[in-house]
């Protein structure tokens, strides 16, 4: 099991998207978290009432999604990161559960790291391989801290909102029950039909792609 973590912080803050749409989250902060770094769930839709009783609660949808800051902010075209944000935030709030924003920026390597391997990237490895080649793991996530998070947050039993079968395997082995996992639109464009094609047949995603055959 996990080691505990506990809610430090929670706030009610509006969210407004550039598309228009809106709702609202409870934000959630953390202690005890074991990589230290500043994670944030987001309760929504019946999880943003911070009054509504626990035990009247189905079981959460749940994404744990990692930070990008190039997709999720300004748009970049090379993932698929920001248009699965958009999409997360409104398919939980219509059923109620917790997009948690993990700071696992490029996989786990960071930003200056991403931007190396992108770099790798152009001049002809694929997403995985460059993380190996700058000497990372080709997928350095850890989802302990969203297993501390939603248990901190009383959500042992959770719809997972993912592609990846990895983030379903983590929170199981972290005592973290799946009763179900969805998948995510398929956000495919001429800037990333290679990211996806590659995250498809090696990263073992289950993304449905027109291009790519079992």
């Amino acid at each position: 099991m996990h080691p505990i973590a506990t809610i430090r912080t929670q706030v009610t803050v509006p969210l407004r998207f550039p598309d228009g749409y809106a709702t609202t989250a409870r934000v959630y902060s953390f202690d005890g978290l074991v990589d230290g770094r500043e994670h944030l769930a987001f309760g929504l839709g019946d999880r943003a009432d911070a009054a509504a009783r626990p035990h009247e609660r189905s079981v959460p949808l749940v994404r744990p999604h990692s930070e990008c800051l190039t997709g999720d902010v300004f748009g970049s075209q090379r993932c698929d990161c920001g248009p699965q944000l958009r999409e997360a935030v409104e398919r939980i709030a219509d059923r109620s559960g917790y997009l948690l924003y993990l700071r696992q920026e490029g996989r786990g390597i960071g930003l200056y790291a991403k931007l190396e391997a992108y770099a790798l990237q152009d001049a002809g490895l694929d997403t995985y391989e460059a993380n190996v080649a700058l000497g990372h793991r080709a997928d350095a996530r850890d989802y302990t801290v969203a297993a501390q998070m939603l248990t901190a947050l009383g959500a042992d039993r959770v719809v997972l909102l993912s592609n990846n079968p990895d983030k379903a395997a983590q929170l199981h082995r972290h005592g973290i029950s799946v009763v179900e996992q969805v998948g995510t639109g398929v956000f495919l464009s001429a800037a990333n039909a290679g990211y996806l094609a590659i995250k498809a047949t090696r990263g073992e995603h289950a993304l449905d792609l027109p291009f790519v055959h079992d």
